[in-house]
């Protein structure tokens, strides 16, 4: 393990570099994650968990404080939200950015209320996450669109049901910036139900839960084409064009429940 950095460089001219702990169960995407920071003049890296409890048991004994925790939330044996939690318990100065498959308000909100500085959806995951943890330890605070669209929606909706008044006049200037046809959803919410069949409806299920093409077609005994041949036709339907937006639209819809 590297020494700690987390003392102030003792001269001006070098910058401080940030230690990075990264929490995820897929290999291949450690693997990215440690190379985008092994990259990165600014950031070092710690290690990683592939477990909630790997990285509660790292936490627990570590003697050099993260300054930034990568966490996804789908653990194998658990949430990463019990992570963030953790870290920034033991670690104030730690800032958890989550990088997850999970695009829904709840699971974004419930980050956010742990300690979570920033969301990011692994669909729009950037090539440089590196690049966004500096952004981020500078003051930025990063969150896929998608994602920041969700959050809106959901304050809009809790701000309406709390303060009609107030919140109407406030949703009037915050719709001028959101594309026509994004506020009310009830009354075409029976007539989306039966929008896709059966087996497309199992597919953008798994898709939601961070299954790959293979992998659904291995579970549901199809060709990798014919999945691919599915999610082309609940695309269409939907009208989307990435995994990412397909969950979003699914679960605005109302075809999909919480995806974790």
């Amino acid at each position: 393990m590297l020494p700690s950095m987390n003392t102030e460089a003792q001269h001006d001219a070098t910058p401080r570099r940030w230690g990075v702990l990264v929490v995820e169960d897929d290999s291949r995407a450690r693997a990215f994650f440690e190379a985008s920071v092994q990259r990165s003049p600014r950031l070092y890296w710690l290690g990683s968990a592939g477990t909630v409890q790997e990285a509660l048991a790292w936490l627990a004994r570590t003697t050099t404080i993260p300054d930034v925790l990568l966490v996804d939330l789908g653990m194998p044996d658990g949430t990463g939200l019990d992570v963030i939690r953790d870290a920034v318990a033991r670690f104030p100065g730690c800032e958890p950015l989550v990088v997850s498959v999970f695009g829904d308000e709840e699971n974004v909100l419930a980050s956010i209320e742990a300690g979570a500085v920033g969301y990011i959806h692994k669909d729009a995951a950037p090539e440089d996450i590196a690049q966004t943890i500096v952004e981020m330890k500078a003051g930025a605070s990063p969150i896929s669109p998608m994602i920041a669209r969700r959050v809106l929606a959901k304050y809009r909706s809790l701000q309406s049901a709390a303060l009609p008044g107030i919140a109407a006049g406030m949703g009037a200037g915050i719709s001028a910036g959101l594309a026509p046809g994004a506020m009310p959803e009830a009354a075409t919410e029976e007539s989306d139900r039966g929008l896709l069949s059966a087996r497309e409806h199992e597919v953008l299920t798994l898709i939601a839960r961070g299954f790959s093409y293979a992998e659904i077609a291995r579970l549901k005994g199809l060709s990798v084409h014919t999945v691919q041949t599915h999610i082309k036709n609940l695309y269409g339907k939907l009208a989307v064009h990435s995994k990412s937006e397909a969950v979003f639209e699914a679960t605005r819809l109302g075809l999909l429940s919480h995806p974790g």
